[in-house]
Formats: structure tokens, C-alpha cells, sequence
């Protein structure tokens, strides 16, 4: 295997050489791109999820072996996203892997989902979350959706002021909910014991007879699971505004992926072990009942509030990563002009940051957090075991240019400078092809389980098939 790198095709310069787009500086350090990583991840999903997984898989080994297995799978993602990261170090991330590895159309169409379903729509459902904590906490008389809409569009501003504002936001807020499940989690081992009352998990590993049933249903599990260590591939989009992305982005994905996964499985294991199978899956709210047994009412609120400054967290992550996609679809004239404009004095795209922030408002006010739930994993997961397979286009290339130099895919002749590969994913290419199966397991599975909402969510990225046609039309004319 060569442990080189090679320019791919791309309209872009080589990623050995590669600078930000004009404008765009480079502010970003590792703990700045670390915390991305992290703030992508944690939300709200896993102070409510927990009670979902248990409602599927119905003893404490098979809850902690999904949340397990979902931490594996976003581990091996982390890995396949940093050797992506340090072969194309460039705006857009996950999109200018997809444009490079296969065609404009499936990097636009992952824009289009981007921008219409999975980074708009999973906004959206934490938006949501975030206003119904707040007003349980203040007891405002005001509608959730009107305090989701404030707090989306206060984030637009905040980003609006520049990548270092929203960077220092963003990673003011990581640390806080970092505090914050450290805290859950050691007043649930020291402070709060066992529920008296929780009925008996069932004996053994397996809540029934191994079958299709227990597959489909562990399946089922996996979906609140891995939408909530879902995210981490969202800090590439800011691989342009990070200094030395070629080094840091590798090393924030697998540095933050494998802190969100520690603490995720500790969570879940401190709800099993106080409210017992039983309990967790009869409540709603199952990080809020453990405070409340550990400390009382005072504990309620104050995970509350913790739950409250999490999702605001991801919020304000993904207003400032997600935004450079829809920049970088500009630059390629697949979308309007005007969205590849940068601020003179802030540096960033201020269009591209409204337009995610109005696409989630209206998301917000339409739908169901189920709904949104469902139709993001399915399409997102689609375009994971996509980027995934990237890996393979690229290092085949990079065997063939190396065989011969001079001979690139665009054919243009170049100088044999190669650069060396920062990291390369563990057990490749087994480790990475079972990570694709995995992935596109999930949207069957979700499809199956949830046919409406999954298909409303496929249906919305096939109609990004004549809006291509339309924008490059449009380019040429």
C-alpha cells in the first residue's frame, strides 16, 4: 500500500499545496477543531435517547452493547473521515471528498440533503428540544417555537460576526456540556442509588429468542443511537478555516469521537444502573429522573439547564460548519453566486449562514422530532457508506499515479511531489467495507421501519437530481 498522497481530479489545487479560498482565513486551531468535532456529535440525543433504545432492546446487555456498537461504528468513521481529511484539505470537507471521488451530481445532491434534510432537519428537531427545556426552566408563557426561532436566529448573527466568534461560542458551550454529563454521570454512580421500585430486567443477555424480530429491533435501536454520535464528519467543512487542516482535522476527529464515545457509554450505563430497564424505558426524560434522585428537584433543573446549553451548543456548531458547504457548492456555480460572497471585514459567507438558519426555522415550525429523526439518519447514512467508499477511488489512483507520475485522471502532467499520509484507517480495507455495509444496513432498515418519513427524506434528495441539471444549465448559459 503507498504511503503517499496524490493530487486528485479536481478543479481545486493539489491537497499538498491547497489554501483557503479567497477570503476564508485560518483562525482554527486543534482544541478549536476538537471541539467542533465533540459540539457535532452531543446534542440532545443523548439525554433522550437512552429511553428509546430501551423501549427496543429490553435488557442492560443489549442496551450498552447498541450504544457500544454505535461507538465503534462512529470510531471507524472517524478514522476513514481523518485520512479523508488529510488527502483533501479543503473547503466543503465531506462535499469535496464526493465531488472529487465520483461526479459533481453526487456532491451536489449531498448539498441539496445537506441543506433541505439532514443538517437543517437535525437542527431543527435540537432547536426544538432546546426550546422546551428553556421555558421548563424559565416557565415563560411563550410558544417553544417561537423561542426555537429566537435562538436560531440569534446564532446567525453570532456567526455572522466572524469564524473566530462562532468558533469561541462554539467551544465555550462544548466545555459547559462536558460539565454537564460529567456531572450527570458521577451524581448517577455516587449519588443516586438503584430505583427500589424499577421492575427486574429480564435474566440473560437477550430480551428473546436470537430471530429476525431481535435483528430488526436491535436495528431499530441503532437509529436514535447513531443519530446521536452522528456529526462528526461536519468539522471537514471547516477544513478551510482550520490552521494546518492536513494535521489537526485528523487528529480533532479521532481525539473527539473517542471522548464523545466514553461518555456516551457512561451515561447509559449510570441510567441502567439507577432506573433499571424498566424505569428507563417508561420515562421521557431519563437524564432529568436520575438528577432528580440524586439531588432532588435542584438536580432536575440543573440538568435542565445542562440539557438547554448542549443543544444550543450544537446549534451554534452546526450555523458555523454547515454553511461552507453551501459556499462551496457556490464556488463550483451549483448554486447562487451571491452564497459564495465573504464579508470583507468577517471573512465568512454571510448568506450561506442565513440560509441555513431560515431552512431550520421553517423545519422547526413544520415538523415532529420522530419524523426528522427518521428522514435524517436514512439520508445521511446514505451519503456515510458514499464517503466512505472514497477511500478506495483515492488510494486506487494514488497506486496508479505512482506507477506512473506524470500520469494524472485530468490529464495534466505534474511534478512527483507527493506528500506523505498523515493517517490511514485501521484494517482497511475490511474495516472500511463493513463500515459501508453498515451504514446502508441502517437505511434499509430505517426504510423499512419507518416508510413514510424515510421516503419523504429520499424522495426530497432525488428531486436535487433536476435542480443540478437546472444550476449547471444555468452555469453554462
Amino acid at each position: 500500500m503507498s504511503d503517499t498522497q496524490i493530487r486528485m481530479e479536481s478543479k481545486n489545487p493539489s491537497p499538498s499545496t491547497v489554501q483557503p479560498a479567497p477570503g476564508l482565513a485560518r483562525r482554527l486551531g486543534l482544541f478549536d477543531a476538537t471541539m467542533i468535532v465533540m459540539g457535532g456529535i452531543i446534542g440532545s440525543g443523548i439525554f433522550m435517547n437512552p429511553y428509546v433504545v430501551a423501549r427496543e432492546v429490553k435488557t442492560p446487555f443489549l442496551i450498552l452493547a447498541v450504544w457500544a456498537l454505535g461507538g465503534l461504528i462512529a470510531l471507524a468513521a472517524a478514522f476513514i473521515w481523518a485520512e479523508l481529511a488529510a488527502l483533501r484539505p479543503e473547503v466543503g470537507g465531506q462535499y469535496a471528498y464526493l465531488r472529487d471521488a465520483y461526479h459533481p451530481l453526487v456532491a451536489f445532491l449531498y448539498g441539496w440533503g445537506l441543506l433541505l434534510v439532514i443538517q437543517s432537519g437535525g437542527m431543527a428537531a435540537v432547536a426544538v428540544t432546546f426550546a422546551r427545556y428553556f421555558l421548563e426552566l424559565t416557565n415563560l408563557p411563550v410558544a417553544d417555537w417561537m423561542v426555537a426561532v429566537l435562538a436560531l436566529g440569534s446564532l446567525i448573527v453570532i456567526n455572522c460576526l466572524g469564524v473566530r466568534a462562532g468558533g469561541s461560542v462554539q467551544s465555550l458551550l462544548m466545555v459547559l456540556k462536558i460539565i454537564a454529563i460529567l456531572a450527570l454521570i458521577l451524581c448517577g454512580l455516587f449519588l443516586a442509588g438503584p430505583q427500589s421500585r424499577s421492575e427486574v430486567a429480564p435474566a440473560g443477555f437477550l430480551d428473546r429468542p436470537a430471530s429476525f424480530d431481535l435483528l430488526t429491533a436491535i436495528g431499530a435501536a441503532m437509529v436514535p443511537v447513531l443519530f446521536a454520535y452522528g456529526g462528526w464528519q461536519t468539522a471537514s467543512f471547516v477544513s478551510g478555516e482550520i490552521r494546518e487542516p492536513r494535521k489537526n482535522l485528523p487528529r480533532a476527529l479521532i481525539i473527539g469521537v473517542t471522548g464523545v464515545v466514553i461518555l456516551y457509554l457512561a451515561v447509559n450505563f449510570v441510567c441502567v444502573r439507577v432506573l433499571g430497564v424498566s424505569g428507563l424505558a417508561n420515562t421521557t426524560t431519563p437524564a432529568s429522573d436520575v438528577m432528580r434522585l440524586a439531588l432532588g428537584p435542584t438536580g432536575a433543573r440543573a440538568i435542565a439547564a445542562g440539557i438547554a446549553i448542549s443543544t444550543l451548543g450544537f446549534l451554534s456548531q452546526g450555523m458555523l460548519t454547515a454553511p461552507r458547504v453551501y459556499f462551496a457548492m457556490a464556488e463550483d456555480g451549483l448554486f447562487f453566486k451571491s452564497v459564495g460572497w465573504l464579508h470583507p471585514k468577517t471573512h465568512v459567507p454571510i448568506l450561506a449562514i442565513v440560509i441555513q438558519g431560515l431552512f431550520a426555522m421553517v423545519i422547526a415550525l413544520s415538523g415532529r422530532y420522530e419524523q426528522i429523526l427518521n428522514y435524517v439518519v436514512s439520508v445521511d447514512f446514505i451519503f456515510f457508506g458514499a464517503t466512505a467508499l472514497c477511500i478506495f477511488v483515492f488510494r486506487r489512483r494514488a497506486s496508479a499515479t505512482t506507477a506512473s507520475p506524470h500520469a494524472l485522471p485530468n490529464g495534466r502532467a505534474t511534478a512527483p511531489n507527493v506528500a506523505r499520509r498523515i493517517t490511514s484507517v485501521p484494517g482497511h480495507p475490511v474495516s472500511t467495507a463493513l463500515f459501508v455495509v453498515v451504514c446502508w444496513l441502517v437505511v434499509i432498515n430505517t426504510v423499512y421501519r419507518y416508510p413514510e418519513n424515510t421516503l419523504i427524506g429520499l424522495a426530497i434528495l432525488l428531486a436535487g437530481i433536476p435542480a443540478f441539471f437546472f444550476w449547471r444549465w444555468r452555469n453554462t448559459k
